[in-house]
């Protein structure tokens, strides 16, 4: 056996005639941390699909050899039996069972027939140990947050004496904390001999973290990159990824003019009654018109809660406060009584609540407004393959046609459909939440470009991201947040990621 534990030598994979991956060769050394990275679409999923066995053997052309052995997958038990494991983006946990339950759920440890469950605990203790994850075995998955329940996911995989891990965006939903304990827990674990995958859309991990770089683009290999030799960066990683050079990332505005409030909170107040917590307090901000204000804090600080409050108040919280729309006073029972004042929200959970992944692009891009290709209570089909086409161009969305279903979609297209869907309400106040979570590095420079031509057009941008230099690249004011309260505002020219930091952790 040679220097690498992993050998995917030719690989091509078609879908109706589509070559997803055409004849990509990925190598991955033993011991050593591999980043994957390319564009939405680039076929980094589908390259880990064939390893871990979702793609068998037969469904695709090229060698898979592991430990020096060809391997020959028909399911994902396959791959699992000689120790590759593979952790999604969206966790495949069971939120109603306990830590231990969901680490040895599939290879239950028995004593004959029966399910020896105080063994079951002893071990998964030792898994919570090696991942550093201090918490009782007992709790639930539902009662954790994503931080911790990503580290059981590696609990998970690391009982099953798993050589080979594989990390699809392990850090898109963490914060900053949570995601440099996990990239040190990865680097631990290479340290006691456990080779791991990682692919990622931040850059600045995948530079830190990485020991070689692999860059897919249209389902090819384009280079790999080793950091002993090579001189990696992130304006030379993003050239191979897309093709091009990009400069700044975040692309400058033309129209640094603002218009008068487009909307308006003061003392605004959010108790959820199911919590039995007050959630948002003492909120006084405001958006004009033609501007980006970015709201900044850490994950669990209110910034989701005080834009679902705004926007009709989906989940029944008890508000106080006003709420003024181009000096309006208004109220808002229900979201459809926010999307009649002009305001759209694009939800951070696009795959959840933004969109209906079983459905095509045109249905999703005009559900939030029937009555604008209706007659009466008949929708017109003409009109609608009208309005989803000009969305389709107008927001560069890469799909077959229309009918594509939109969850066969990546990231940043399906993201571009959730955006299309709003924008077609004829809003003229946009909250973005976490609007580039996710995609790569080009779709975010697209949809950086979409924001700045529409607050140019004198819409106006409330976003939050947990992104600081997204923050910082975008917003014209700051907001920052920090246990539901207001903890400080920053002008564009005085913000730095320090200052952020610090008012966030008041």
């Amino acid at each position: 056996m040679g220097e690498y534990l992993l050998e995917m030598k030719n690989i091509t994979k078609d879908f109706s005639g589509v070559k997803a991956l055409n004849n990509v060769n990925f190598k991955v050394k033993k011991g050593e941390i591999h980043c994957l990275v390319g564009e939405n679409g680039a076929g980094k999923s589908t390259l880990m699909k064939v390893l871990s066995g979702v793609y068998p053997y037969g469904n695709y052309q090229g060698d898979i050899v592991f430990d020096g052995v060809i391997q020959k997958f028909n399911n994902i038990s396959d791959s699992e039996k000689i120790g590759i494991s593979v952790i999604y983006q969206e966790l495949s946990l069971f939120p109603e069972l306990t830590v231990y339950e969901n680490i040895f759920i599939g290879h239950e440890i028995k004593s004959g027939n029966t399910v020896n469950w105080n063994e079951t605990i002893v071990k998964a203790n030792k898994m919570l140990e090696r991942v550093n994850l201090k918490v009782n075995p007992e709790t639930k998955i539902k009662d954790l947050g994503v931080g911790k329940q990503q580290l059981i996911e590696i609990a998970k995989a690391l009982s099953r004496d798993v050589k080979l891990l594989v990390l699809d965006e392990p850090t898109a939903a963490l914060n900053e904390d949570d995601s440099l304990n996990l990239l040190n827990l990865i680097r631990d674990l290479k340290n006691h001999g456990v080779t791991s995958i990682m692919i990622s859309h931040k850059l600045r991990e995948v530079i830190a973290i990485a020991d070689t770089l692999t860059v897919l683009r249209d389902g090819q290999t384009i280079c790999s990159l080793d950091k002993s030799k090579d001189k990696i960066s992130e304006s030379f990683i993003i050239k191979n990824m897309v093709g091009r050079e990009i400069e700044n990332i975040y692309p400058p505005k033309k129209n640094i003019k603002f218009g008068e409030k487009a909307l308006e909170v003061k003392d605004w107040e959010a108790f959820d009654t199911k919590q039995g917590k007050m959630i948002v307090k003492d909120i006084n901000m405001n958006v004009r018109k033609g501007e980006i204000v970015g709201i900044a804090g850490l994950m669990g600080a209110g910034r989701t809660e005080l834009a679902q409050s705004i926007f009709g108040n989906p989940r029944k919280y008890k508000i106080k406060g006003t709420l003024l729309v181009n000096n309006v006073k208004k109220t808002f029972h229900h979201p459809k009584d926010a999307i009649k004042a002009g305001i759209a929200y694009v939800t951070e959970d696009r795959k959840g609540n933004g969109l209906n992944l079983i459905e095509d692009i045109k249905n999703n891009i005009t559900i939030a407004n029937l009555a604008a290709i209706s007659s009466g209570h008949i929708i017109n089909p003409n009109e609608e393959i009208k309005v989803a086409n000009e969305y389709k161009k107008s927001m560069n969305i890469k799909a077959t046609s229309i009918a594509q279903i939109v969850g066969s979609l990546s990231g940043g297209n399906q993201q571009k459909v959730s955006l299309s869907k709003w924008l077609f309400t004829n809003s003229n106040i946009l909250i973005l939440d976490e609007p580039t979570r996710g995609i790569d590095v080009g779709a975010k420079y697209e949809i950086y470009n979409f924001m700045n031509q529409l607050v140019d057009k004198g819409m106006s941008i409330i976003m939050i991201s947990s992104e600081l230099p997204e923050i910082l690249g975008m917003s014209d004011r700051i907001y920052v947040i920090g246990e539901g309260k207001l903890k400080g505002e920053l002008k564009r020219e005085d913000a730095t990621q320090e200052k952020i930091m610090s008012l966030a952790t008041q």
